[in-house]
């Protein structure tokens, strides 16, 4: 049953549907660019889209977050380059919501508003020594080697680290365990950032602590992923027996398994126990039932305690890590956490803190107090659901709230008159002084950085700082 809210006019669902239904959609990453696919592909109804990013570029985690040596899995782009030739679809990069663009001026010129922004801050550990100088969160470690302009000032000294922790097992740990130890001419071929190639040469790095909370059974990362590990040359990985060895509980978990991956990667993991150490220079050392509790040093890291886990259920039948109170230091000058993303508070629109999404019922917005669907906002992705699942686990999720905005205007849930003048929001933007890039202006950094790229015989050499990305989509 769909809750009205007062400040919608409702008409019969006869009346005549706003021409074009206009909606804007804020964050041009996967679920952004599937929620316009779904918008734009009605028969029945005209709609026309304006996507809108904070940065100069689109694609989101495709371009900031897949790691440069999966290049495949950047192919989708190609289906979003697709979705932008549509007809009723713009494109203003470059446009911070809540700054350059507010959720009231949003609503004066759109029936609808849509947010994609997925989960860009990282989740804490929450223990003594996180903040040293050394440690890190994964997400700005992965944004920097992307060349993601809010992060190309950063400087990771490998030089003079021999040892790195990865805390987490999920498949962001995994690229971060492997963008540290695969050989840096083969890096160098992909689209990974110029200043990351420098600093991987200059690395010492020699053991990569790969840190999980739970047992192998129980792990987050992908089946691929941990087979990549096996095959990268001058790498190996390293299994501990004790690790390998399930409890009844880790038993239990696998025979509830519907999917085989927990179990390929036991077989995978079980694998790499005959070869011990192993002979190579490097080595990546998967640790399971461990939690840190402290980073080791003074001014700068030196190490990191961890507590030896057990598996226990809670009050609801869920596997949880529980300390033993053994513990064991890990020497280590490097610590990344990679324990979760979440995402932003948006300026006027709700938001779950301790979630880290924006709550709703089915896509639509959901008001803290009342628990009633806020009129004309909806939502969709990681920022809907939380980071779970795949690139496109993000379609059917799109799909969905899509559906949901729909069938709200099929219903004769209508707005209340808006600017439907389409040089409204370039004249507001250029008013402000915003310098945004149309889709126009994101093909031409595309071709730079693909001539950039080809010139030194690598994918793609991109541009990372904004006054580049802008310079670049301005250039005739």
């Amino acid at each position: 049953m769909t809750v009205l809210h007062p400040v919608y006019f409702r008409k019969p669902v006869s009346a005549n549907l706003p021409t074009p239904l206009r909606v804007a959609v804020i964050g041009a990453g996967p679920a952004g660019f599937y929620a316009v696919e779904e918008l734009l592909k009605q028969t029945d109804l005209p709609v026309a889209v304006d996507l809108f990013d904070r940065l100069p570029t689109p694609y989101g985690l495709v371009r900031g977050g897949v790691a440069p040596d999966h290049q495949k899995i950047k192919a989708v782009t190609r289906q979003y380059e697709k979705i932008a030739q549509r007809p009723g679809f713009r494109f203003f990069g470059n446009v911070s919501f809540g700054r350059d663009l507010t959720l009231d001026e949003l609503l004066a010129h759109y029936h609808h508003a849509l947010f994609a922004t997925g989960a860009e801050s990282d989740r804490r550990m929450g223990i003594p020594g996180e903040d040293l100088l050394g440690s890190f969160p994964a997400t700005i470690f992965v944004a920097w080697y992307n060349g993601h302009p809010d992060f190309q000032d950063l400087r990771f000294d490998l030089s003079s680290t021999e040892s790195v922790a990865i805390v987490g097992n999920g498949n962001v740990a995994i690229d971060v365990a492997r963008i540290l130890s695969r050989p840096v001419d083969e890096l160098a071929k992909t689209d990974i950032a110029e200043h990351t190639i420098e600093a991987l040469r200059q690395s010492a790095v020699k053991n990569i602590y790969v840190l999980g909370r739970r047992g192998p059974a129980q792990a987050a990362f992908t089946n691929p992923e941990l087979r990549e590990l096996t095959e990268l040359p001058g790498v190996d990985l390293v299994v501990r027996p004790e690790d390998m060895a399930l409890d009844p509980l880790s038993d239990e978990f696998l025979a509830q398994q519907s999917e085989p991956m927990s179990q390929r990667n036991l077989e995978t993991l079980t694998g790499q126990l005959v070869k011990g150490e192993g002979t190579q220079a490097r080595k990546i050392r998967l640790h399971f039932l461990v939690s840190p509790v402290m980073v080791l040093g003074t001014e700068r890291v030196e190490g990191v305690r961890i507590e030896k886990n057990r598996l226990v259920k809670d009050e609801h039948g869920n596997l949880k890590a529980q300390g033993t109170g053994e513990y064991q230091d890990l020497p280590c000058q490097m610590i990344f956490r990679s324990i979760g993303y979440k995402g932003h508070r948006l300026a006027g629109v709700p938001f779950d803190e301790r979630a880290g999404v924006i709550p709703n019922s089915n896509g639509r917005v959901l008001d803290l107090t009342s628990g009633l669907p806020v009129p004309r906002l909806y939502v969709a992705g990681w920022i809907k659901r939380g980071p779970s699942g795949v690139i496109g686990t993000n379609k059917a999720d799109a799909s969905a709230t899509v559906a949901a905005l729909l069938a709200d205007v099929r219903q004769g849930m209508v707005a209340p008159e808006v600017t439907t003048d389409a040089e409204a929001i370039p004249t507001l933007l250029t008013s402000k002084q915003v310098q945004y890039v149309t889709f126009a202006g994101w093909q031409r950094i595309d071709q730079h950085e693909l001539s950039r790229g080809q010139e030194q015989g690598k994918v793609r050499n991109k541009l990372v700082t904004r006054d580049q990305l802008l310079e670049s989509a301005e250039a005739a």
